[in-house]
């Protein structure tokens, strides 16, 4: 099992270059949400964070290496914390329910990132996204995988009916929560996201036909 890296076990060196790293995706975040990934250039961005633009290149090949790290490292938070959700304390119901209170209290304490990478995602070159959407592909069929197995348990436990196959399940109401989130992003008045998880989930738990 490899070894835990904690920011104690680290040297002094390594803490500052994990620092610099930290402060220089902070800048870029805040002017690719400002601005745009494309009307931002390194230079602006080393000014911003207050390092020379030599220090950039130590961390990144170029502005397209940094975007993905960005995008990449905050990927890593919201999956985290989508994983605690379903593999936490509870039963399957709960567990689902507890994925789409996590869902949306993420996308709503980092809307600035959301919707830079939503414009960036539709209006970015192909080169910027051929990477990136491979990488993030992978990521996504695998966290669908873990949430199949909460429907899978949940089956196996006889609290849901076998109606479809499990990774259906997840992949139907990971697609319904985002869809539910994109509305709220584009219309947070008229479309908020629920504050109830059962309003979303009872599309699954109950559906329109009944018994």
């Amino acid at each position: 099992m490899p070894k835990t890296i904690t920011k104690t076990s680290l040297s002094r060196r390594e803490r500052e270059k994990l620092r610099q790293r930290k402060e220089i995706l902070a800048a870029a975040l805040r002017l690719f949400s400002e601005k745009g990934y494309h009307n931002v250039s390194m230079q602006e961005i080393a000014e911003t964070a207050e390092f020379a633009i030599g220090t950039l290149y130590k961390f990144f090949q170029n502005k397209e290496d940094l975007y993905k790290a960005l995008v990449m490292e905050q990927c890593d938070r919201f999956e985290a914390a989508f994983l605690a959700a379903i593999e936490g304390p509870g039963d399957e119901i709960e567990r689902l329910r507890n994925f789409v209170r996590v869902h949306g209290d993420m996308f709503r304490a980092n809307l600035s990132f959301i919707r830079l990478f939503l414009a960036e995602s539709k209006g970015a070159s192909f080169n910027l996204k051929a990477g990136l959407d491979e990488d993030l592909r992978k990521r996504l069929y695998g966290f669908l995988e873990k949430l199949a197995l909460v429907f899978e348990s949940g089956m196996n436990n006889q609290r849901f009916q076998k109606i479809a196959d499990p990774y259906a399940l997840a992949v139907a109401l990971d697609s319904v929560i985002d869809s539910f989130l994109l509305h709220w992003v584009a219309s947070p008045e008229r479309h908020p996201y629920p504050e109830d998880p059962d309003v979303i989930l009872n599309i699954f738990f109950k559906g329109l036909i009944p018994p």
